[in-house]
């Protein structure tokens, strides 16, 4: 059931967005290559674009800025942020500083729409927090062009697992038929994975703890040429695994995801 219409359970992916020095740019790469529809936001949100897939939200994308409007130098790395659900962003910040992590910007709210906070794990990793009001966040997920999964590549996947569990209430347990690779839940339903940094193949030895983010397409192979056409590049070429052929993947402002063409679980 890809469509979703109420809260998502606390500790679930519940939004994903992009923060870039070319906000147009970006808006017009990722409706060539996911089917995308999006705007330049009012000036009250910063300018924030929610974009949609057939009409549901399904990622943002933001202009990098610093508080005054004016761009900053040098620019900040372009990445996909990964925003958990929470319940009350205040206590789970809180909680994730208690537990060894650090909290990026504080708790602040959107309007009406909901409260969020950026944080880092115990092992580097950052991530967002939201507490919904108005706006649950993505409307659509598990579909062709929507984001399907999202994994935690961490250098200590002991002390990580510890964190989520403490801080967040997330169950680490290992994944079936995957040795070396964990499933995260909440509520009981598998919403993410998590993997020691030292078992992705090609990455660099000093390589920081990241969230990845995996868009669901329906032909793995042919949006990576489509990527490449519009001036992406490709960490990891097209391959076969458990879940589906994937590959890992990056824009053309430096964003790095991943695209699979299997559906995830149904949203939580």
């Amino acid at each position: 059931m890809p469509d979703v219409t109420g809260p998502y359970t606390p500790g679930t992916p519940c939004w994903f967005d992009l923060m870039v020095p070319d906000q147009q740019a970006a808006l017009d790469f990722y409706r060539d290559l996911l089917g995308w529809q999006g705007e330049t936001g009012p000036p009250e949100t910063g300018g924030y674009a929610v974009c949609t897939l057939n009409g549901k939200p399904v990622a943002g994308i933001m202009a990098a800025m610093n508080p005054d409007g004016s761009k900053p130098d040098p620019a900040p790395p372009t990445v996909w942020t990964t925003y958990l659900a929470t319940a009350d962003v205040d206590a789970t910040a809180a909680a994730v500083t208690g537990k060894g992590g650090q909290v990026v910007v504080p708790g602040i709210d959107v309007l009406t729409l909901g409260r969020m906070a950026v944080v880092s794990d115990s092992t580097g990793a950052a991530f967002g927090l939201w507490q919904a009001r108005d706006f649950p966040g993505a409307g659509v997920v598990n579909e062709p062009g929507s984001v399907v999964w999202n994994e935690l590549n961490t250098s200590d996947p002991e002390a990580a697992s510890a964190f989520y569990s403490e801080a967040l209430g997330v169950t680490v347990a290992p994944m079936e038929g995957a040795e070396g690779y964990f499933s995260l839940s909440a509520g009981g339903r598998v919403v993410g994975g998590l993997q020691a940094l030292s078992s992705v193949d090609g990455m660099p030895p000093d390589a920081p703890s990241h969230w990845l983010t995996y868009f669901s397409v329906d032909d793995t192979d042919s949006t990576v040429a489509a990527l490449v056409r519009a001036g992406g590049n490709v960490l990891k070429p097209p391959f076969d695994m458990e879940a589906g052929r994937m590959a890992v993947v990056q824009d053309p402002q430096g964003g790095v995801f991943a695209i699979i063409d299997a559906r995830g679980p149904a949203p939580a």
